[in-house]
């Protein structure tokens, strides 16, 4: 018989997919468009070498986020309660549920005013009318179909390749800026990098995929979590691995071609002051033309209706694990409403912050300080949880990655740093 290894091969990868993919995809947000998309146009292409460092350390974390949730069977609040004091979690869980409400509110607002720009009509319509549908989806729709969902919506970020097609890039300039490192003494050139890996390396996505995780160990009969079945341990890692780097591979060359666009057009013609996503693709229109404007409109109405529903079920997902209530999207409604009831109070709260008297621009920097205070500490407290044997049996974290997890977290913590110096100055 004639065998067909590429066919299972094939299959399997495309079976991995799933956690690590909707995570990377979730990471560019419509907030994280607008960093990109200000970082494109302020400085050109001579940014674009930050999204070669960025990804080692956002695949490392985010694999050792799922190494939590498939090792333990618990998410990682689930494990902060359960092992380390109780105000640690408490503090870390309140910072995340403000950050993620605000970027929430920012997310919504971003897609009402893409619709907006399309289409015409007011916006609060359409913020609200998208708010409803990502809290409905997550409550009314099963887990296993809703996953499915969440997938098919990351197609939406390759209409970010689209507008690297129909804009006129200079490659050769592209690929020294993305391959050769160049720096700048300017406070604004450190608080665009700063930005960029707050961005990239966000604690609402550690949350998200560890619970994720959790949840696949719930929806599949025969997975459980590996302290109590080490021998699914080689297979489990191995497709954490793909899921994961495939996944952050994804997200970071959408950044990438995000960073290109806006360098090839709006920073060519001189437009550097972009601070919302909306704007850069109002900006795109007379430059780059109406093609290149609407793929990159549709974009932001796509990843935000991807990014929502990470947002608010990382923040239920913390806080449910933090106080022992049922939680779980594969749970019914009625079986953990307090969890339910979370995902949908923090997406009607973004829809209210999107016509309160906040500024929403110094409200996305305030959820981006926040995200850089609450990260460090997580990633620290991960850091230790992988390294416990106690809590990770066999799978405690060594070699190339244990150093890789270290360094993103000094990385954040000096990111932290930069900011806090850069806004003084």
């Amino acid at each position: 018989m004639v065998s067909q290894p590429e066919k299972p091969k094939q299959s399997r990868v495309l079976r991995a997919l799933g956690p690590g993919l909707i995570t990377g995809a979730a990471d560019d947000d419509p907030s994280g468009i607008a960093t990109y998309s200000q970082a494109g146009a302020q400085f050109g292409f001579a940014i674009t070498w930050t999204l070669l460092f960025t990804y080692p350390l956002m695949a490392a974390i985010q694999e050792i986020s799922a190494r939590i949730g498939r090792t333990t069977g618990m998410g990682i609040a689930a494990n902060l309660r359960r092992h380390y004091p109780n105000w640690i979690l408490q503090c870390i869980v309140f910072l995340l549920i403000v950050a993620n409400t605000i970027n929430i509110g920012a997310d919504l607002g971003a897609m009402g005013d893409a619709v907006s720009l399309l289409i015409g009509g007011p916006k609060f319509l359409y913020v609200a009318g998208f708010g409803i549908l990502c809290a409905a989806l997550q409550v009314f729709i099963p887990y296993s179909r809703y996953v499915f969902v969440l997938k098919w919506l990351t197609f939406a970020l390759f209409a970010y390749f689209g507008t690297v097609m129909v804009v006129k890039v200079p490659w050769a300039e592209a690929a020294r800026g993305f391959l050769i490192p160049t720096f700048s003494a300017k406070a604004e050139f450190w608080m665009v990098v700063v930005a960029i890996f707050g961005t990239t390396i966000s604690p609402y996505l550690f949350f998200w995929q560890a619970s994720e995780e959790v949840e696949e160990i719930r929806n599949v009969p025969e997975r459980k979590p590996l302290v109590d079945a080490p021998k699914q341990g080689p297979d489990a890692i191995k497709r954490i691995e793909t899921d994961t780097y495939i996944g952050m591979a994804f997200s970071n060359l959408v950044a990438l071609a995000i960073m290109f666009t806006t360098a090839a057009t709006l920073h060519a013609a001189g437009t550097t002051d972009i601070q919302t996503s909306s704007q850069a693709a109002e900006a795109l229109k007379p430059v780059a033309g109406p093609l290149a404007f609407a793929i990159f409109t549709l974009g932001i109405v796509g990843t935000g209706l991807l990014a929502v529903p990470v947002l608010a079920g990382s923040a239920a997902y913390a806080l449910c694990e933090a106080r022992k209530w049922p939680q779980g999207l594969a749970r019914k409604p009625l079986k953990a409403k307090a969890f339910y009831a979370t995902i949908v109070i923090a997406t009607l709260s973004g829809v209210a912050i999107t016509v309160s008297p906040l500024d929403p621009i110094k409200a996305l920097f305030w959820s981006a300080v926040i995200n850089g205070v609450v990260a460090v500490p997580v990633m620290a407290m991960m850091m230790l949880i992988t390294s416990n044997k106690k809590i990770m049996g066999k799978f405690v974290l060594a070699g190339v990655l244990k150093v890789v997890g270290w360094l993103a977290t000094a990385v954040m913590a000096a990111a932290g740093v930069g900011m806090a110096i850069t806004a003084q100055l």
